[in-house]
């Protein structure tokens, strides 16, 4: 769910002007889907559309599938995380991150997480591709849990916090999807994680 604007503040113009490109591509991308179908959309097409060839393309994206499933969150959510007061348990950490960093985003950028996310749902190589990238957000949060706490990524109780974050997320954007994206996404993932942090009580 790419949203490079958020740290264009922080880059060079270099890096400014690629963040720019990177966000363009994806909003072509985004529409060529929308109006004639994922499977039916080229990489071509896409750098046409953008005006670029598609070996810039393919710098800015590995693949088609990145083009939907990449996103520059994980950083923000990071920095989020580790900023919270020393004195505030992991999980009620976890859950002003990301309720400081989804409010930002999602109002921004509403409808292009809408749609990113009916792709990722309705196409089962973006749904592969995403669940390779939610692995890859479980041991960045499994990092910045291990450095906060002053444990080791890979202990158990770390990785099962990392994973019940993740899995937090997964159920849900799938309902946020599902419900066509009703209720504001940050409102249901802090009701996700306050859950967690009341130890699930079903």
């Amino acid at each position: 769910m790419s949203s490079p604007a958020r740290t264009e503040g922080h880059l060079g113009l270099r890096e400014r002007k690629k963040a720019r490109t990177r966000r363009a591509v994806q909003e072509h991308a985004l529409r060529l889907f929308t109006e004639q179908g994922y499977e039916a959309t080229t990489v071509e097409q896409i750098a046409e559309a953008a005006e670029i060839s598609p070996s810039t393309f393919f710098r800015y994206f590995p693949s088609k599938e990145d083009v939907v499933a990449r996103d520059d969150y994980d950083p923000l959510l990071a920095a989020a995380f580790l900023a919270q007061p020393e004195s505030m348990p992991p999980l009620a950490a976890m859950r002003r991150a990301v309720r400081q960093v989804f409010d930002e985003v999602f109002a921004e950028d509403h409808e292009t997480i809408l749609r990113r996310v009916r792709l990722v749902w309705s196409v089962p190589a973006l749904r592969a591709r995403q669940l390779e990238g939610q692995v890859n957000t479980m041991a960045m949060l499994a990092g910045v849990i291990a450095r906060r706490t002053g444990r080791a990524p890979g202990d158990l109780d770390v990785q099962v916090c990392a994973g019940a974050v993740t899995g937090a997320w997964i159920a849900t954007v799938e309902r946020w999807a599902g419900s066509g994206g009703a209720e504001p996404l940050p409102e249901l993932m802090d009701r996700a994680l306050a859950l967690l942090e009341a130890g699930l009580p079903l």
